[in-house]
């Protein structure tokens, strides 16, 4: 079971997407935060390898991961970089499918990144979040 290293977007304001939510998530809802870093780190664990029902292939190179906390779908938007993934994104809905407006921000951010990984890198470690 391959590992991945876990990178986060870093925008062009030096802002990073889903830490600055991950951080806001756990001030109101310290289950669903927990849920989440879980999600993250069996990304770490299992990269390519996740699948079903934790992980699912939505098209332009994006991945979701999906958290169910309650009644909410939490989903973390990311891709394959190199040996690595990169979280760009998250979103949140009651329904199963992702909107939109997030799976279009996260193929945006993708090519951000793409055009030059090394100033969309967060130094920050994921496990900090």
């Amino acid at each position: 079971m391959p590992g991945v290293d876990v990178r986060f977007f870093e925008d062009e304001r030096g802002s990073v997407p889903v830490l600055d939510w991950l951080d806001e998530l756990r001030r109101i809802d310290r289950y669903g935060h927990a849920r989440c870093q879980v999600a993250i780190q069996r990304l770490a664990l299992f990269g390519w390898d996740l699948r079903r029902p934790h992980t699912e292939y939505l098209g332009g190179a994006i991945y979701e991961l999906r958290i169910r906390v309650r009644r909410v779908q939490f989903r973390i938007l990311y891709f394959f970089h190199g040996g690595g993934a990169v979280v760009l994104t998250h979103a949140l809905t009651k329904e199963q499918r992702i909107p939109e407006i997030d799976l279009a921000r996260a193929v945006a951010r993708r090519r951000a990144f793409e055009a030059d990984p090394e100033a969309r890198t967060c130094e920050k470690r994921w496990n900090n979040a």
